[in-house]
C-alpha cells in the first residue's frame, strides 16, 4: 500500500486549519522542542460535535491519555486513537489562551493567542469563536501537585518529538503553536509545529514500535 503524506508547518505563534479523513493518520511534531500545540477538531459537516477533553477524561477515568487510548467527542464517540507518542506528557485540562488572558493577567494588549490562532482558519468554515472546542494541549506540561494544584510549566518534549493519531471520523482540525512567551510554557521561546497526514500508519510502515 502506498503511504502518501501531506505536510504543513504551523509557524511559530500562529495557527493552521486542515482536514483529515477516516482511516488516515495524523502526526503532530514539536520541531525544536519545548513547544506546546493547542489542538482542536470538529466532525466534518457537523460543528456541533467536537473533540472533547471533558468527555475523554470521563471515558478514560483519567486526566491523562496514553498510546492505545481513544479521544472522544462531545457525543461520546471515539474520533481519534493514539498510536504513537514519543513524549507521553500532554494536557487536557487548561483552556486555550485568549486575548483576555494576556490583557488581564499580563497587561499586554493585542498579543497573539491560541484561541484567535485557531479561530482564524475555522472561521472560514463557518465557526464562531464560541464554536471553537476546548483544546488538547499537546506537549504542554501541566502537572498536578501534591497539594492538588494545577501548574503549567515548560514541556519535556525534545526536537522531533511527536504524537500520531489514527483518524476514526472525517474531521476539521486546527492547531496553534502557542504564542505564550511571557511565562514558562514554551521554554520562553516560541517555535514551529509540523503537521503530517498519512494514508497509512507511518510507524508500522517504518517498523517502529508504537509502544
Amino acid at each position: 500500500m502506498c503511504n502518501s503524506t501531506h505536510s504543513l508547518t504551523v509557524p511559530a505563534g500562529h495557527g493552521r486549519t486542515f482536514e483529515v479523513k477516516a482511516g488516515q493518520f495524523l502526526t503532530i511534531t514539536d520541531v525544536e522542542g519545548q513547544q506546546a500545540a493547542d489542538f482542536v477538531a470538529v466532525v466534518a459537516g457537523d460543528k456541533s460535535e467536537k473533540l472533547s477533553p471533558t468527555h475523554t477524561r470521563r471515558r478514560l477515568q483519567s486526566i491523562f491519555f496514553d498510546v492505545g487510548d481513544h479521544l472522544y467527542s462531545s457525543l461520546d464517540r471515539p474520533l481519534l486513537r493514539v498510536v504513537a507518542d514519543t513524549v507521553g506528557v500532554h494536557d487536557a485540562n487548561v483552556p486555550a489562551c485568549d486575548d483576555t488572558r494576556f490583557t488581564v493577567d499580563f497587561n499586554v494588549i493585542g498579543h497573539r493567542n491560541c484561541l484567535d490562532n485557531m479561530h482564524e482558519g475555522l472561521a472560514l468554515h463557518g465557526l464562531s469563536k464560541f464554536d471553537v472546542p476546548e483544546p488538547f494541549n499537546l506537549f504542554q506540561n501541566g502537572p498536578v501537585t501534591a497539594d492538588r494544584r494545577m501548574q503549567v510549566t515548560d514541556p519535556t518534549s525534545k526536537p522531533g518529538d511527536h504524537i500520531t493519531f489514527e483518524v476514526l471520523e472525517d474531521l476539521l482540525c486546527a492547531v496553534s503553536s502557542c504564542p505564550q512567551d511571557i511565562i514558562p510554557g514554551n521554554g520562553l521561546r516560541v517555535t514551529d509545529i509540523a503537521i503530517s497526514i498519512h494514508d497509512a500508519d507511518p510507524h508500522r510502515r517504518a517498523g517502529a514500535s508504537t509502544d
